[in-house]
């Protein structure tokens, strides 16, 4: 009885999460399901609200501001802006299509095999096209200001060499991207089940943080559809000059950070290569 009991108590505990499967490389089946469509309108739309409201606050604050330097939300209301459009927008929309409403997390969601080739390509051009038609409205909403205050378009700001700029998107956006793989991690959604609201938070959070540091410096990209929809809309030299930094950039962030929360923080290699070992037929 005694010895039932200490081999028992011996057991470790069960897992309280498990972790999905990878997501096939191409899933042509989710073509044929209406969720998917679903999800990429929910995709065009987010980021279409996104880049409204988030440049409609760029442009009204550097109207303001050209009239008095003390008017206007400041960097702190503009990083307010963005942050808080991603909190509503994640949470809005993250059990519809996953909430991405950037280019860069929907790739670092694919090199992890959270999503499929299929899903990851139409995503970001679902993206794309909602950040052109956002900041249309806001230039046919704000045409004069809009056109004479720099359109919300990306760029390198004088005195920061693109080097610099490259280095800082990067950063911006590992730290993103590896908010959101942290805050949707199944391990972690299995503990805090009982806050709803959790993921959208710090995600929202992020992004609120990294434009306090990067906006004097290219004005915060860490989004290449928030990057190209100003650019084809504004539409000068110096935005399409810079364009590469906010693609670039952004996509080897969200590569280094899918690699460490994976293979680092998850140890995946390491599961691997012990599962390898202990397949007797290898």
């Amino acid at each position: 009885m005694s010895k039932e009991v200490s081999v028992e108590a011996e057991q470790p505990p069960a897992k309280d999460y498990s972790d999905p499967p990878p997501a096939p490389l191409l899933d042509l089946g989710e073509l044929r399901l209406w969720s998917f469509y679903r999800a990429l309108i929910a995709e065009f739309v987010a980021t279409l609200l996104f880049l409204y409201v988030t440049i409609a606050t760029v442009i009204g604050h550097k109207e303001q501001n050209a009239v008095n330097q003390c008017d206007g939300v400041g960097l702190l209301g503009i990083a307010w802006a963005f942050g808080g459009m991603i909190f509503i927008l994640v949470y809005c929309t993250a059990g519809i299509s996953g909430g991405h409403i950037n280019p860069a997390v929907t790739f670092g969601l694919f090199l992890a095999r959270k999503v499929s080739l299929v899903r990851a390509v139409l995503y970001i051009v679902a993206q794309c096209l909602g950040a052109i038609v956002g900041v249309g409205i806001v230039k046919g909403i704000m045409k004069h200001p809009y056109n004479s205050l720099g359109g919300g378009a990306n760029q390198v700001n004088s005195g920061y060499s693109r080097g610099t700029a490259l280095g800082a998107e990067i950063i911006g956006t590992f730290v993103l991207v590896y908010t959101v793989f942290s805050a949707t991690d199944p391990k972690r959604s299995a503990r805090d089940s009982h806050v709803p609201v959790l993921a959208p938070l710090p995600i929202g959070f992020a992004v609120f943080m990294v434009h306090l540091a990067t906006t004097p410096i290219t004005g915060t990209g860490i989004n290449p559809a928030r990057s190209l929809g100003p650019a084809v809309i504004y539409n000068q030299d110096k935005a399409w000059d810079d364009q590469w930094i906010f693609w670039v950039g952004p996509l080897v962030g969200a590569l280094a950070a899918a690699a460490y929360h994976q293979y680092i923080l998850r140890a995946a290699a390491i599961k691997a290569l012990g599962s390898f070992r202990s397949n007797p037929t290898n």
